[in-house]
């Protein structure tokens, strides 16, 4: 991660296909209900087992005044 400090963590995460599709509008869902979160760094980290493929998306994020 980068050295810029952070306030808070946002996480999602999910192992169905039909919500990996949706993530990314569940991630600008948030943004836009918590405009004040200002991201300063992304972790986007996948697994997978025989079965089950799993997708995180972390959004670290500074409260902005």
């Amino acid at each position: 991660m980068g050295g810029q400090p952070f306030t808070g963590v946002k996480v999602f995460s999910t192992t169905l296909a039909r919500d990996r599709e949706v993530m990314g509008e569940a991630i600008t869902r948030w943004l836009r209900e918590n405009p004040s979160a200002e991201i300063v760094d992304k972790v986007v980290t996948q697994s997978s087992d025989k079965e089950f493929h799993c997708l995180t998306i972390t959004l670290f994020f500074c409260s902005r005044p």
